[in-house]
């Protein structure tokens, strides 16, 4: 927060603040989820998409009004958030039964910086580790597939025809597969777009993974960051490409589990309408 206060950018942290839209202070402030009880808590019961417990609920608890008893309004945060509960259950249903694809190689952000001789660049204050001409000519000679729109929508025009697929926002719920890096920082997204109906516990534990994942998505990029202690991980050379793939399958293994926990915070929110392929 110093550095960002004195207007020092960062390759790596910003983008889990500036990209993403949850505030420190928001990413601070603790929930314990929908079909949790707080006790002693009643001023929390101003707060948006919070209710006190009925009376009815009250009694099945054993509770008095002096209980200070507040839970997650349920009802009211559907009915607000509707569209963003069921875009990300169909997106995490996708995650879930898309077969995860690890040959991209992280070429998107490739794309990104593609004819930089003509175009602005994304990150104006970083080098090119190869130059415009070698980076220029990664992408020419590499297959690009990128199936994440929002890593899509960044390509530089030129780049935009490379690549196999062209995502949209309409195609976002049958394109996502596991083995995206940005998919997977996505899961912060979907979890902080759900609070206060998610727990705390899970977003951190979603934001650590996007933090890890992060660092890999600009160590493979096409940038020099030594400057702030990272060494590449070079995908256009072989070992590089299989460094990126042990990477990308680890950090799929790992957000598996969280897509699960995110799914059934979101059967607790709304049952019956389990996410598909939940149980992947």
């Amino acid at each position: 927060m110093e550095r960002r206060h004195r207007g020092r950018k960062h390759p790596v942290e910003d983008f889990l603040f500036t990209y993403y839209t949850l505030k420190p202070a928001q990413l601070k402030r603790w929930h314990p989820g929908a079909g949790t009880v707080l006790l002693d808590a009643a001023e929390r019961a101003a707060e948006k998409f919070y209710r006190p417990l009925r009376e009815d609920e009250r009694t099945a608890l054993g509770l008095g009004p002096e209980a200070g008893a507040v839970t997650v309004d349920d009802d009211a945060f559907r009915d607000r958030r509707a569209a963003a509960v069921d875009f990300a259950r169909a997106v995490l249903g996708a995650h879930a039964v898309n077969p995860g694809f690890f040959g991209c190689f992280g070429l998107h952000e490739w794309a990104m910086a593609y004819r930089s001789a003509e175009n602005d660049l994304r990150h104006e204050y970083l080098e090119l580790r190869l130059g415009a001409g070698g980076t220029d000519a990664v992408v020419e000679s590499s297959r690009i597939r990128c199936t994440h729109f929002d890593a899509f929508r960044f390509f530089q025009p030129q780049a935009v025809p490379l690549n196999e697929l062209q995502p949209t926002r309409e195609a976002q719920r049958r394109l996502e597969q596991p083995g995206c890096l940005h998919a997977t920082m996505d899961l912060y997204k979907w979890a902080y777009k759900l609070v206060p109906a998610i727990p705390s516990e899970l977003l951190m534990d979603c934001f650590e993974l996007a933090w890890d994942v992060r660092e890999t998505d600009m160590r493979a990029a096409p940038y020099d960051l030594s400057g702030w202690g990272y060494e590449p991980v070079r995908i256009e050379t072989p070992e590089g490409k299989a460094e990126y793939v042990r990477r990308q399958r680890d950090f799929a293994r790992r957000a598996a589990p969280l897509r699960r926990r995110l799914a059934a915070a979101l059967e607790v929110l709304d049952p019956g309408r389990a996410t598909q392929g939940a149980a992947a």
